[in-house]
């Protein structure tokens, strides 16, 4: 059976994995991302980490190396660009993983890869028009339109966090735009935006809620907001119900792009809170959008769709990727 490294490489952590044809995991080692070194830290460190991983017989077995990583890419020539939460102006992936391996090396968008991964290995089998979302620090999205999957000119398309769901553009995204989805619905923003509603809640209101005293110190977390909710605070369930509608905003308009006929939907907001996160979308998507809704459910891949997806490229490249590279 063939064997293949699945790479997720994130701004915190690098994953290394790895897996099989039938999709399954074998192994799996989970370091901190080094800040430290030239534009060849992260490749040297992904090989070193291969290297412990993985035993000379197994190497042997390994048709292809997949990965999936932060962006914005380069996908040409298998680099990441000024990423804005790492320390490096660019980040060699491509060529020194294919000249230090000896394997062909095949890097996609992280969520773009998880896409392909719910394609290859996960609820997606069967479907040629399908969409990915995660809902984490931010918010992202990879797409198989007519079992084609969609890459853009650098490999960067579906940065959907950064679409617009409040033209008055209350709140400031990371990016320093306004009104975009991430600013009111990703685990770095909810924290601002639970403030933002609880100051235009009354006082008698908020006094009473489980999140009044980190509200007042300033200390609110979306896992704080969740959890309350989850006691039935009635605060934090009207929070998460307008992080719900905004959510279904967002959905709305990837339905209305591309179409889909299932959109799974992962990241650590999603995977930890499903009962308070995808029943709100289901529930306002159908005022945003003319088009019939697709189905819309948790992915089964949990916290590993992005090395499942980078696992899948590895061992089903996309034809849309192979006409891209010119790293090897």
């Amino acid at each position: 059976m063939r064997l293949a490294i699945a790479v997720d490489v994130g701004a915190t952590n690098l994953r290394v994995a790895l897996g099989d044809e039938e999709g399954r995991l074998l192994k799996k080692l989970v370091e901190r991302t080094t800040r430290v070194g030239d534009e060849y830290a992260v490749a040297n460190q992904i090989v070193s980490m291969i290297r412990r991983l993985v035993s000379a017989s197994e190497l042997e077995r390994v048709v292809a190396i997949g990965v999936g990583t932060i962006g914005p890419l380069d996908i040409k020539r298998g680099r990441v660009v000024k990423a804005p939460n790492l320390p490096f102006e660019v980040i060699e992936l491509g060529a020194p993983l294919h000249e230090l391996l000896k394997r062909p090396v095949y890097i996609l968008n992280d969520c773009v890869a998880a896409v392909w991964g719910e394609k290859v290995f996960g609820a997606g089998k069967n479907v040629r028009n399908l969409v990915y979302v995660t809902i984490s620090t931010g918010i992202g999205a990879g797409v198989i339109v007519d079992d084609v999957l969609l890459l853009g000119k650098d490999g960067n398309a579906h940065e959907v966090g950064h679409t617009v769901v409040d033209i008055a553009g209350t709140m400031v995204c990371g990016c320093g735009k306004r009104g975009h989805w991430e600013a009111y619905c990703s685990g770095a923003n909810i924290p601002k935006f639970a403030r933002y509603l609880m100051d235009n809640m009354p006082p008698e209101v908020i006094s009473r809620s489980k999140l009044y005293g980190a509200y007042v110190r300033g200390e609110l977390s979306a896992e704080l907001v969740y959890s309350a909710a989850k006691e039935g605070d009635e605060v934090a369930l009207k929070i998460v119900e307008e992080i719900g509608r905004i959510n279904a905003i967002g959905f709305a308009n990837i339905v209305s792009t591309y179409d889909p006929e299932l959109i799974t939907v992962g990241g650590s907001v999603v995977l930890k809170n499903p009962e308070l996160t995808i029943p709100y979308i289901r529930k306002y998507i159908h005022e945003y959008t003319v088009n019939r809704v697709p189905e819309i459910i948790l992915t089964p891949l949990g916290e590993d769709a992005v090395l499942y997806g980078a696992l899948a490229t590895a061992l089903r490249p996309p034809e849309t990727l192979l006409r891209l590279i010119q790293y090897t």
